[in-house]
């Protein structure tokens, strides 16, 4: 279900930095390619990279390019080091043109501390997520939707005889079936800012559909055995990006292991060996899982089209309501797809037999919460390597660190 307000705050924070000027596409790239050269070179020096069923990975990409849909790859985050090792692991082909390169969310309070690292990670096609109490209904959040969202399937705001709480409804059926487009053209008159009658001004430039590459835990989880390898649960914000583009995303689950072995989470290292890369010779595995079925993702999508139509504000019909927000049934579907999309995660690594079997615990927000809350003392049998940077006065020394802040993050 995509309302025009999320559409158009998304655009209003792409819109931040100059991402239609012909030169950035050329800075976004170079400065992308400098990290990857960078990252693939001491990877490749260092470690051993292993990659599983990159085929999977080829197949989904050409697949969403074919059928003008983007791409979602959803991770486990084991490391500082994930992003960008884990597309610089990546085969050379991916790093060709800047519409193949994907997009990334990074913490707010750490990339995006100053305007040298703002511009930076925004070159590198990193959008600023804040993790203490912005939530999931940030701006950053819509930027990803719509950069999920294909530029030729946004425009019905001159759509005659189709009342105003009708039209996102409209808008995904419509881009659910693209054929049905071609009747619905007869009677939309295009917009002056559009290129064609179902394109709307892309506020970045780019030739193909694109790639978005979240790790929904939100933060980096390093347990001691015989817990390792094992994950949070995943943050219901990554279910707005599944539930709310135009067009369904096709979407990958992703399992690594051995990036936390470059940077492994140990508070007693403190100083320069804090940074240094460690464990030399390590391997490091990347799984790419099988495509999480159309079917799958559309009777979700199709759920959150009826929760749209029931609690659609007729007052405000081109923003979320109050009740989409925050209400039950809106809260428990994002809660429920992004709970299969870690059981799909979880899958791969059951697959690998190279861990212990995952606590049934760990997959509950509620067990995170309550774990977080009494920094560890409600499960003393969990034991995180170094610190658990969910606990917020951990980061006390960050930037705009407010202490009666609470994480409103789902």
């Amino acid at each position: 279900m995509s309302f025009q307000d999320v559409l158009t705050r998304g655009d209003d924070e792409l819109s931040r930095y100059p991402r239609t000027h012909p030169l950035w596409n050329l800075a976004s790239h170079a400065t992308c390619l400098f990290m990857i050269l960078n990252s693939k070179i001491l990877l490749n020096a260092l470690y051993t990279p292993r990659l599983h069923n990159i085929e999977k990975l080829d197949g989904a990409l050409a697949r969403a390019r074919e059928e003008d849909r983007s791409l979602l790859t959803v991770m486990n985050h084991m490391s500082v080091v994930d992003d960008p090792t884990f597309y610089a692991a990546l085969p050379f082909r991916f790093h060709f043109d800047i519409d193949t390169i994907r997009w990334g969310f990074g913490a707010d309070n750490v990339c995006f501390s100053s305007k040298t690292h703002a511009w930076f990670f925004n070159l590198g096609k990193i959008l600023g997520i804040k993790r203490f109490g912005a939530g999931p209904f940030q701006e950053s959040v819509d930027a990803a939707i719509r950069i999920l969202s294909p530029d030729d399937t946004l425009d019905l705001e001159y759509t005659p005889g189709v009342k105003d709480v009708e039209k996102p409804n409209l808008l995904q059926q419509v881009n659910n079936t693209p054929t049905a487009s071609l009747e619905l053209a007869k009677v939309i008159k295009p917009s002056t800012t559009s290129q064609n009658v179902l394109m709307s001004k892309s506020p970045f430039i780019r030739t193909k559909t694109s790639w978005f590459h979240v790790f929904p835990e939100g933060f980096v989880l390093q347990l001691q055995e015989p817990h390792e390898n094992s994950m949070r649960y995943f943050k219901w914000g990554v279910s707005r990006l599944i539930l709310e583009p135009t067009r369904a995303p096709i979407v990958v689950p992703i399992f690594s292991h051995g990036f936390e072995k470059i940077a492994p989470e140990h508070s007693e290292e403190k100083g320069l060996k804090r940074w240094l890369p460690a464990n030399f010779g390590a391997e490091i595995h990347i799984h790419i899982g099988d495509v999480i079925p159309d079917a799958t993702i559309e009777q979700y999508r199709e759920k959150w089209r009826n929760l749209v139509k029931k609690y659609i504000d007729p007052k405000n019909p081109t923003d979320l309501s109050e009740e989409l927000k925050t209400g039950k049934q809106a809260t428990q579907l994002r809660s429920s797809l992004a709970a299969m999309l870690r059981e799909a995660v979880l899958d791969i690594r059951t697959k690998s037999g190279l861990f212990n079997p995952e606590d049934p615990r760990f997959k509950d927000p509620k067990f995170w919460n309550e774990y977080t809350s009494t920094e560890g003392l409600s499960s003393p049998d969990v034991q995180f390597v170094g610190k658990n940077w969910a606990i917020k006065r951990l980061q006390s020394h960050l930037p705009e660190f407010k202490p009666d802040d609470d994480d409103k993050e789902k």
